[in-house]
């Protein structure tokens, strides 16, 4: 397993965080996909994680609604995957939102999407419902956590 250093960043890192995210993702996107994302929204957070000084992987969130956290983005570089890292990412953010008054946290992955429903269950998420994504042409399963039970 290896150990990250999880740092949070501010938006001037969002180039660090499209160069992870177009290392990890297809396809490739621009910095305007996260800029657009995080407009307006309460309490935008990214955290980037470490290892040895190079950047390996990447959190990304914000507030839902009031109380609730919802966790949107997270990557590892393929070469660090099944490390460790993922969960480092996912502990940091959710205590993050948990100190700032945020008591449930949510995700959603596209249902095709084995790794992150895997991720989402070993992070003890439970599953409260299915949605249609049209752009996807897929159901996203959505997830929520109770932090106040975990933290």
């Amino acid at each position: 397993m290896a150990n990250a250093e999880i740092n949070l960043v501010g938006g001037s890192e969002l180039g660090l965080i499209t160069d992870l995210y177009n290392e990890v993702y297809k396809p490739r996107v621009d910095i305007t996909f996260f800029e657009n994302r995080f407009q307006n929204k309460t309490n935008a957070l990214s955290l980037i994680a470490e290892v040895g000084g190079r950047p390996v992987g990447f959190s990304c969130g914000y507030e839902f609604i009031p109380n609730v956290w919802f966790s949107w983005l997270i990557g590892v570089m393929p070469d660090f995957r099944r490390s460790g890292i993922a969960s480092q990412l996912a502990e940091a953010e959710q205590s993050w939102a948990f100190e700032h008054g945020y008591h449930t946290g949510r995700l959603e992955y596209i249902s095709h999407y084995h790794l992150g429903l895997q991720f989402a269950l070993s992070q003890e998420y439970n599953i409260i419902g299915l949605c249609w994504d049209n752009e996807y042409h897929a159901n996203t399963v959505i997830f929520e956590k109770d932090f106040s039970e975990h933290m």
